[in-house]
């Protein structure tokens, strides 16, 4: 009895251990799919979103003389970078459903370097080859840089995956981890717009510090909708979870936030820069939130880790040297100069000039003195005396009007 006992019982044990060999491998290859998958989900996005943008860049340049300022609507290079950038968006969305958070955050260098691309294919000014090497090759260290960072961070990216269930992102919303994150997260936001908004502290790190902030939470909650999207998709139905409402909240509230920290951010401050401190705050940031949310290292080995993190400051130093080499916008300023104009006589009081400031910007009209202008913009004084309609013995002060000299 002993032996058939064994033998049964060395039977029923064999498929255990049979399937408990087979089902690591199989876990760990699908979660390795599920990485890729999201990877080129957020690249596709990235690289049709920086497309879609410059084609309506590119439609409001050529309609930028046009008495209409909705003329660029009835263009249809604008309304296929519209639909181009609904298409992004969509990938970038859908591709938090598939890999973790900290892998996807980072991609978003993927834009910067299509930007930088574009913008050197499409550049409209001559060129000679010195030049032109002289010139952009920061932005091509800067994109060979990048791509090397989005690799390691594809490679060695954490492979955590759960199902976005309604169950598990409220287990994961009232973990200790993440109570205390948002704690310090608050405050830090709070003291920040305290000093923003009262101190008039106009900081460029201060105000993408806002940014940052609120777009960890954004993507904390995009990938907790668009996992619950997928999965009632799957068979399994999230949708009648308060939960998934409650991140769907969140995730539009925080949006627009971010979105008036921006436009606020570039009025003040040039795009590149904006561009570059936003990524690496940003990108920080949203790493921090995810792996506090959804543990997304737990279980990661030290090597990974550490070449996660080496391709994160690669990638940042990439997007760093792109953005540095961009030319600052400078507006156009139209006046009219009226000793420019021939026959034209300006109006003058004792010797001081009205013309538009040679020194500084934005004006209008400012006040030059004679003395400290260059000799072509020096007119020829002509004394004129002014005629009486006054009383008689009261004299009035004489003006004169200068007129610019011709030259041959």
């Amino acid at each position: 009895m002993e032996g058939g006992n064994s033998a049964n019982l060395q039977l029923q044990q064999l498929p255990l251990a049979t399937a408990a060999v087979s089902v690591q491998p199989h876990t760990d290859s699908f979660s390795y799919k599920e990485n890729l998958i999201g990877a080129l989900l957020a690249i596709f996005g990235h690289l049709i979103i920086s497309i879609a943008l410059n084609l309506q860049k590119y439609s409001h340049i050529r309609l930028a003389g046009s008495k209409d300022p909705r003329a660029y609507f009835r263009t249809k290079t604008w309304w296929c970078g519209l639909f181009l950038l609904v298409l992004g968006e969509l990938g970038v969305f859908s591709s938090y459903a598939f890999a973790p958070l900290s892998l996807i955050v980072p991609l978003s260098a993927v834009s910067v370097i299509a930007s930088a691309i574009i913008g050197i294919i499409f550049i409209k000014e001559k060129w000679k080859p010195k030049d032109f090497f002289r010139r952009y090759v920061l932005s091509f260290v800067g994109c060979g840089l990048a791509i090397v960072g989005t690799y390691l961070l594809i490679t060695f990216g954490p492979n955590s995956h759960e199902k976005m269930t309604g169950e598990n992102i409220t287990r994961h919303l009232v973990s200790w981890p993440f109570l205390l994150y948002m704690l310090v997260e608050i405050i830090i936001f709070c003291l920040l717009l305290y000093f923003y908004k009262e101190k008039n502290a106009n900081y460029i790190v201060v105000i993408l510090l806002l940014v940052a902030l609120l777009g960890s939470m954004t993507v904390v909650t995009v990938k907790a909708v668009a996992g619950m999207i997928v999965v009632s998709i799957q068979g399994n139905l999230q949708l009648d979870y308060p939960i998934f409402y409650i991140m769907l909240v969140c995730m539009i509230a925080t949006a627009i936030f971010q979105a008036t920290f921006l436009a606020q951010a570039s009025q003040l401050y040039d795009s590149s820069q904006i561009a570059s401190i936003g990524y690496i705050l940003s990108t920080t940031v949203a790493i921090t939130a995810g792996a506090t949310f959804y543990l997304d290292f737990t279980g990661e080995d030290v090597l990974h880790i550490c070449m996660f993190a080496l391709g994160c400051l690669i990638a940042f130093l990439g997007v760093f040297l792109i953005t540095r080499n961009r030319k600052k916008s400078i507006p156009f300023e139209p006046y009219i100069s009226m000793d420019a104009m021939p026959g034209m006589q300006n109006m003058h009081d004792k010797g001081i000039a009205v013309q538009p400031d040679l020194k500084a910007s934005f004006s209008y009209g400012a006040l030059e003195n004679n003395d400290n202008m260059p000799e072509i913009y020096t007119p020829a004084t002509l004394p004129i005396v002014q005629e009486q309609h006054g009383s008689k013995g009261v004299s009035a002060p004489p003006y004169r009007v200068l007129e610019h000299s011709k030259k041959e």
